[in-house]
């Protein structure tokens, strides 16, 4: 036999030998610590395409953040319940409070944050409303400012802003801003923005940065999603916008006329201390720096009456799925009605399951969506939803194009409201650091009913009929792209 033949031979069999222990390790490795549909996923892909598959669950297959930031969220957490220790939880036996008095023991043990009353609660829908509103609250500062957003970019609409941090600093105000760094990077006019902020006196620094010259890795599709403004301790900002234009400063979404509409929440009270301490604790994961402005006596029992707020942080630096273990478990205690609005809603089976069987207990379920998605494999995953919640009888209103509905909220009869920076979906639940209110009481579900309203003026109901005239085609795509959205 000629040499080439028994090397061909060799190769050919090491090969084989290869890809069946790449077969048995993933096996063995995959499904531990995962849920099983996402392991199911990773197998599948990896049985498939093994070489391929390999690397992405290399690239990709670890929600863990680095050991220094994990810590860094652990003492953060001590802290701040050995700060708020003395601070009660609901009590059960209040009557409009009962329902979800467990729900906040819950947000408390993962996330460390107390509920808290005595607050007030403005919300924001327009878009240029609310940035103008933090532009406001900026210039009032006389202590700190700290802003921290997912996507940062220094444009037309932004610019007021920008101008009143700098006008901050200049009062000698000190002003700390953290932005996601891919999430920010790959804004057009990216360079530009960090070339100004040098330019100030404002302290920045990029959260979850990749800076492989300074060895700073980390699986890359990991980001810190929240969105908070907290200004000198006693009015706070959060919801689902970022500090960009409502047009991501994209020349395709500004020629079809295509902007982002938003939820967001100005807080006064206690509360704006809870928002802090999540600031604060980003700040320290990525500088290192405790900052004199630190949970404390702010913190008043003897403030009632008012709005009672939870501040809920979650993402990978916790041990729990915060935000969807709250999710579900205000979703199974809903008696009456249901009014769920994401942009990307793409549930696990917990979720899924606990919006369904609301729908078939009797409980009326609304879902507000966009009419068409902004992120091709996120709607198409997301579509493939839609026939079991048709089903199950939740009905489904989709909000026109071109605009994209990206507020994130969600009602629970007449006594609880969620808003926030978390999506719906698997990304937001394991893989991004989000940001949630919970906020308690008839007032604030009135509040949130408006807009409920104002979506639902707007939007057309899609029923089972519509959906069922789809075309084959359109029903593969969206089973694969279900598909993908369960590799984390």
């Amino acid at each position: 036999m000629p040499d080439w033949v028994q090397v061909s031979a060799l190769i050919g069999a090491l090969v084989v030998v290869a890809q069946v222990v790449v077969y048995v390790a993933a096996l063995g490795v995959i499904p531990g610590g995962r849920k099983p549909s996402t392991g199911m996923a990773w197998l599948i892909l990896i049985l498939a395409v093994p070489l391929f598959g390999f690397l992405a669950f290399l690239l990709f297959g670890s929600t863990h953040v680095e050991r220094r930031r994990h810590l860094a969220q652990v003492t953060a957490n001590q802290r701040i319940q050995q700060r708020t220790a003395e601070i009660a939880d609901l009590e059960a036996s209040t009557p409009e409070l009962g329902p979800v008095a467990t729900v906040a023991t819950l947000n408390r043990r993962l996330g460390a944050l107390p509920a808290v009353p005595g607050n007030t609660v403005d919300l924001f829908t327009g878009y240029t409303d609310s940035i103008a509103a933090m532009t406001a609250a900026v210039d009032e500062a006389r202590s700190f400012v700290h802003v921290e957003f997912y996507i940062t970019a220094w444009d037309e609409v932004t610019a007021p802003f920008f101008a009143a941090l700098v006008r901050a600093t200049e009062r000698g105000v000190p002003v700390r801003l953290l932005f996601d760094h891919l999430g920010s990077r790959g804004i057009p006019g990216y360079q530009d923005m960090v070339q100004r902020l040098d330019q100030t006196s404002i302290e920045w620094h990029p959260m979850m940065p990749i800076q492989l010259l300074k060895g700073k890795f980390r699986r890359p599709d990991l980001r810190n999603h929240r969105k908070i403004l907290v200004v000198d301790g006693t009015c706070a900002f959060g919801g689902s916008q970022n500090m960009i234009e409502p047009s991501y400063n994209k020349p395709k979404n500004q020629k079809v006329g295509r902007a982002w509409v938003e939820l967001t929440a100005r807080l006064t009270g206690p509360a704006v201390t809870e928002m802090n301490a999540v600031f604060l604790t980003d700040w320290y994961a990525e500088t290192g720096e405790v900052l004199a402005e630190t949970v404390h006596d702010l913190f008043d029992e003897s403030v009632g009456g008012g709005t009672t707020v939870q501040v809920v942080p979650s993402g990978p630096g916790f041990a729990s799925e915060n935000n969807l273990r709250m999710f579900t478990t205000l979703i199974y205690s809903a008696q009456r009605r249901i009014s769920l609005t994401s942009p990307y809603f793409v549930p696990d089976e917990s979720l899924l399951y606990a919006v369904t069987t609301a729908a078939q207990r009797g409980v009326d379920v609304e879902l507000f969506v966009g009419e068409e998605g902004d992120q091709f494999m996120v709607h198409h995953a997301q579509c493939s939803y839609y026939q079991p919640l048709l089903s199950a009888g939740v009905r489904i209103h989709l909000y026109p194009a071109p605009w994209v509905l990206h507020a994130k909220h969600f009602t629970i009869d007449d006594h609880v409201a969620v808003l926030g920076s978390s999506n719906m979906d698997l990304r937001s639940f394991a893989l991004n650091y989000e940001v949630s209110l919970m906020l308690l009481g008839a007032d604030a579900v009135e509040r949130m009913r408006k807009v409920e309203d104002t979506y639902r003026g707007l939007s057309r109901e899609l029923t089972q009929e519509e959906w069922a005239r789809r075309g084959k085609g359109a029903r593969y795509v969206d089973n694969v792209m279900r598909l993908t959205s369960a590799l984390q």
